[in-house]
């Protein structure tokens, strides 16, 4: 596991996305090494990933919750 996934991994989805949105500013802000860049740039590409798991475990649950109500509305 990369130093920048093991500092991802046990984020919460606010807390990810929060530390993204910095990542996103610091890019932006510019005046970086390259190497500062791509360090940076693979940061965030983790934050992304963590974000997205967290959003497709809520829509599997949202899907799973519709589910069970049309279910039952079809009883």
């Amino acid at each position: 596991m990369s130093e920048a996934a093991s500092e991802t991994a046990g984020l919460g989805y606010e807390q990810a996305r929060d530390r993204l949105v910095e990542v996103v500013k610091e890019l932006e802000a510019g005046g970086l090494s390259l190497e500062q860049s791509l360090s940076l740039w693979e940061k965030g590409e983790q934050l992304a990933k963590v974000c997205e798991r967290h959003l497709e475990g809520a829509r599997e649950r949202i899907e799973a919750a519709l589910a069970s109500v049309e279910t039952d509305d079809s009883e």
